[in-house]
C-alpha cells in the first residue's frame, strides 16, 4: 500500500506544479486549441487555450511510478526484490505512452494547420489497433515464471469466465476491441472542462483499489492461497494499484488547472491515453466486462454517440440534439458547470456500483 501511496503523492505534486509550466511552454509555442464553431455556449472564449496538456500527466504517472517502485526494493526482511518493471507495468505504461503519442500527433497536426481536422479517425483507428496489437501479444505470449501472463484467455466479468474461453487469437482481439472502445470513449468524453478528467479519476481511483484487494488476496501468495479457497488469478497485482494510483494521483493535479475555466485542455494525447490505460487495467484486473459499469459515464457516451450516427445515416433524424451527450444538454439550456459535476455524479456512482459488484462477489465466494 505505501508504494501505491507514493505514486499517488508525487505524480500529483508532478501534475500540479508541472502543469502551469506546461501553460507556459505551449501558448509560448502557439499550441491553442482549434474550436470548432457549434453555437455552444462553452465554446466562447475557448478558442487558443493551450492544448497536449495530457503529455503532463502521463510524464508524471510515469515518473511517480518509478518512484512508487523503488519503495518496494527493500522488503521489510531485509531482502532485496526485483528493481526491475514487471511486464505488466510495461504493457501499462505502454498502453498509456504509445496511445497517448497517437493523440499527440492528432493534436500536433490540429495545431499546425490551425482547425479542428488532426489525424482522420482511420488514421487513430490503425494506430490504436498497431499498438493493442502489439501489446495484446506480450499481454498474452510473456508468462512469469510461474506462468502467469497479464491477460487471460477467457473473457472476465470479476474474474475469468471459465467456459467464454477464446484462445490467444481471440484474447488479442478482444484485447484491441476493449483498448480502443474505451480509449475512444474517453475521447468522446473530453469536450467540457474538467468533464473527462475528473470521470477518469473516479474509474483509475476504482481500479486502484481493485489492484489493491487482488494484491491483498493473490494466488501468487502462498500463505494466504494455502489458507483461503478463493484467490485472485491475476499478475503483479500491487503494480496495478500503483499505476492506477498514480494516473489518478496526476488527473487530480491536472484538475486543479483544467477545470472551469480551463487554462490547458487534456487534449486527445491526454484522452486516448487514459482510454487505453483504463482498458489495460480492466483487462489486467480481469474485469473486462465489469469495466462498462466502473467506466459507465464513457459507455453511456459512447452508445449514444452511436445511436446517434446510425439514426441519422438510416432515417436522416437525430435522437439527441447533438453528440456527444454533454452538448445534448448544452443545447437543453444547462450551464457546464452543471452537465460536469452531474456527469462526474454518475460516474462516481457507477464506479461505487463496479466496486460494490466486485466486492460482494468477494464474500459470496468466502461467504
Amino acid at each position: 500500500m505505501r508504494a501505491a501511496i507514493v505514486a499517488a503523492a508525487v505524480a500529483f505534486i508532478i501534475s500540479l506544479f508541472g502543469t502551469p509550466v506546461a501553460v507556459r511552454v505551449f501558448t509560448a509555442l502557439k499550441a491553442g486549441q482549434p474550436i470548432r464553431s457549434l453555437g455552444l455556449a462553452s465554446n466562447e472564449g475557448k478558442r487558443g487555450t493551450p492544448a497536449m496538456g495530457g503529455v503532463v500527466f502521463i510524464v508524471a504517472t510515469v515518473v511517480a511510478y518509478v518512484a512508487g517502485h523503488l519503495t518496494l526494493t527493500t522488503l521489510p526482511d531485509g531482502q532485496i526484490a526485483q528493481v526491475k518493471p514487471t511486464m505488466t507495468a510495461l504493457v501499462l505504461l505502454g498502453l498509456f505512452v504509445f496511445c497517448g503519442a497517437v493523440g499527440f500527433v492528432d493534436d500536433y497536426l490540429k495545431v499546425r494547420r490551425r482547425n479542428s481536422d488532426g489525424l482522420s479517425a482511420k488514421g487513430k483507428l490503425l494506430g490504436q489497433a498497431i499498438i493493442g496489437t502489439g501489446f495484446g501479444i506480450a499481454a498474452l505470449y510473456a508468462a512469469s515464471p510461474n506462468g502467469q501472463t497479464v491477460a487471460s484467455e477467457h473473457i472476465s466479468f470479476i474474474r475469468d469466465i471459465s467456459w467464454l474461453d477464446v484462445g490467444k487469437v481471440g484474447s488479442v482481439i478482444v484485447f484491441v476491441f476493449v483498448i480502443t472502445a474505451m480509449s475512444n470513449g474517453v475521447n468522446l468524453t473530453d469536450g467540457l472542462d474538467g468533464l473527462a478528467t475528473g470521470a477518469s479519476t473516479l474509474v483509475l481511483g476504482a481500479y486502484a483499489l481493485i489492484g489493491y484487494w487482488q494484491y491483498r488476496h493473490w494466488c501468487a501468495d502462498e500463505t494466504y492461497a494455502r489458507a483461503n479457497d478463493y484467490c485472485y488469478q491475476v499478475r503483479d497485482p500491487l503494480e496495478i494499484a500503483m499505476i492506477a494510483a498514480a494516473a489518478a494521483g496526476a488527473c487530480v493535479g491536472f484538475l486543479w488547472w483544467n477545470t472551469s475555466p480551463a487554462r490547458i485542455f487534456m487534449g486527445d494525447v491526454g484522452a486516448l491515453g487514459l482510454g487505453a490505460l483504463i482498458g489495460g487495467l480492466a483487462v489486467a484486473t480481469r474485469t473486462t466486462l465489469l469495466s462498462i459499469l466502473i467506466g459507465g459515464l464513457f459507455f453511456i457516451i459512447t452508445v449514444t454517440w452511436v445511436i446517434q450516427i446510425v439514426s441519422y445515416r438510416t432515417t436522416g433524424r437525430r435522437v439527441f440534439r447533438m453528440v456527444p451527450l454533454h452538448h445534448h444538454f448544452e443545447l437543453a439550456g444547462w450551464s457546464e458547470a452543471n452537465i460536469v459535476v452531474r456527469f462526474w455524479i454518475v460516474a462516481g456512482v457507477c464506479a461505487a456500483v463496479g466496486l460494490g459488484l466486485f466486492y460482494s462477489d468477494f464474500l459470496a465466494v468466502v461467504g
